[in-house]
């Protein structure tokens, strides 16, 4: 089995093992889609806010000098998000009805999330970029750790205004 089949086989087995996940995408850390288990269209979007999301997540748990970030839950009135950060160049981003149980949702995620970055590990798949070394740097001017701080800047374009 290829590294993209053993992946996806891992996201359909979250949820088959725990119902109330209505689907998963994973991520490179750049917010760009690797795979997903969603029937969402908006899957990208999902993956580019989840890279940003867990982002800011280390940014806080490192000033707070509470060492690396586990997980983010992001808890909505009628779901939740949460993610995990596969090793340093992904994420899974998991997606639930609101009445899941948290402690089963983050035990679950989190094994996915550790079989997923030993797949990445073993066999890299050709569609997770190394990471920019600022994005990992919590450090870093915030701007340059942001996916979108990775779109080229283009003068001729029109600003909008809010």
């Amino acid at each position: 089995m290829d590294t993209d089949t053993a992946i996806l086989a891992e996201l359909h087995g979250l949820r088959r093992r725990l119902p109330q996940v209505t689907g998963s995408v994973l991520a490179g850390a750049d917010g760009l889609l690797i795979t997903r288990d969603l029937n969402a269209a908006d899957a990208d979007s999902i993956a580019a806010l989840a890279a940003a999301t867990l982002g800011l997540g280390r940014r806080f748990a490192d000033t707070a000098g509470h060492g690396d970030l586990q997980e983010t839950l992001i808890q909505g009135s009628h779901g939740q998000v949460g993610l995990y950060a596969v090793g340093t160049r992904a994420l899974l981003a998991v997606l639930t009805a609101a009445q899941v149980e948290r402690e089963l949702l983050h035990r679950h995620a989190r094994q996915v999330a550790d079989q997923v970055g030993e797949l990445l590990r073993a066999r890299p798949v050709t569609n997770v970029p190394d990471p920019d070394p600022h994005f990992l740097d919590n450090r870093a001017p915030l701007a340059v750790r942001t996916p979108m701080a990775t779109l080229p800047y283009n003068p001729a374009l029109p600003r909008r205004r809010f």
